[in-house]
């Protein structure tokens, strides 16, 4: 095992060589720009914005968890802004090979998250959460009027990977670039693809007809755009004829895939709640202290029988009752109050999903 706390000059070879092999997806190249001492100049303070990560392997490699998980999320942005790379550069300096450009930037510690202006050469310290959302409000709030994308492109090639996908719910939209009302519904679509961005059984996706019309004169044969709901497990089409609205395809998705999503992304009150324990909570709520432990039993007999994202929500209301067992009947009113308070920091999306599913479950025990 690999200590949680290990110093760099510690690391033996050996080590060195499995956290090499371990963390090699994490630091894997992508859609960042590496900046050096010869190019630096050339895309920086030039005719757009950058934001630019200061980083040192070593830092990585001893397991340093800030740079771990600012890897991937930094990897997603830089993807994400790549079709508007002609405006905002996102981009990374290994302190290791350019001494003198960390040097020149007064960066001490690592990883150091730099915002240049567009024409500027004086930096600009990012001090935000390192998630993609906080990154992109970041940049925008500097100039840049660009969000991220959050509509899966699809191509002839990964069709069947996407669209088909027995584990996702897909809603997918055929498009073609001449077409005004495509342009008109874009806005709208990406919106939509936003609110359901943190729901990982949820797909919004879109196919360029014009581009791929093998695949499009299957599906939009009546005009463009042209949308479709394939659910999760089944391979059987279903054309959306209804409302084209952000508010009537959150409400179709909402329904059909069984997510809870209100019309700003927020989770709603029944988010995290399983209907099917909604028996024995009532039963363990109304129980004495020496009921309780039988009735968390058969709380966790059927946690056990539930799949997906329920089998994780289930695993809540075990811990919610177990603790409620151990602390008292004042446990759920104490942790709902202090998870709110935590809603009220700057947290990131993902965080502020988790307690809200926690507090909608915890509820459950109070009534």
């Amino acid at each position: 095992m690999v200590e949680k706390k290990m110093r760099r000059y510690q690391v033996g070879l050996a080590l060195s060589v499995t956290l090499a092999l371990f963390i090699a997806p994490v630091i894997a190249d992508g859609d960042v720009v590496e900046l050096t001492q010869d190019n630096f100049h050339k895309e920086v303070g030039q005719d757009r914005g950058a934001l630019v990560e200061f980083f040192a392997p070593w830092s990585i490699l001893s397991l340093c968890g800030h740079c771990i998980k600012l890897a991937p999320e930094y990897e997603q942005l830089a993807s994400y802004f790549k079709q508007v790379a002609d405006t905002v550069l996102i981009a990374k300096v290994n302190c290791d090979e350019n001494k003198d450009l960390c040097v020149d930037n007064k960066v001490t510690g690592y990883p150091t998250i730099l915002w240049f202006s567009k024409g500027s050469l004086e930096a600009k310290r990012y001090h935000g959460i390192r998630t993609i959302e906080a990154f992109a409000e970041f940049v925008n709030a500097e100039g840049v009027p660009v969000a991220p994308s959050y509509v899966v492109e699809v191509t002839s090639e990964n069709f069947d990977d996407v669209i088909f996908d027995i584990t996702k719910h897909v809603f997918v939209q055929f498009y073609a670039p001449w077409c005004g009302h495509c342009h008109n519904f874009a806005p709208t679509y990406e919106k939509v693809a936003s609110i359901f961005k943190l729901d990982e059984d949820v797909v919004i996706a879109r196919v360029n007809g014009d581009e791929y019309q093998e695949v499009s004169e299957k599906y939009a044969d009546n005009g463009y755009p042209s949308l479709w709901f394939i659910p999760k497990g089944n391979t059987a089409v279903e054309e959306y004829e209804e409302g084209r609205t952000v508010e009537e395809i959150v409400e179709f998705i909402n329904q059909k895939c069984g997510t809870n999503r209100d019309f700003d992304g927020q989770l709603t009150s029944r988010a995290g709640i399983v209907e099917s324990l909604d028996a024995l909570v009532k039963e363990f709520v109304c129980a004495v202290n020496d009921e309780r432990e039988k009735i968390i039993t058969k709380i966790e007999e059927e946690v056990s029988k539930l799949t997906g994202t329920h089998a994780r929500y289930g695993k809540f209301y075990v811990k919610a009752a177990k603790s409620i067992l151990s602390k008292g009947v004042d446990y759920a009113k104490a942790e709902t109050e202090r998870l709110q308070r935590m809603l009220e920091k700057p947290i990131s999306p993902v965080k502020a999903d988790e307690f809200t599913i926690k507090i909608n479950i915890l509820s459950t025990f109070s009534s």
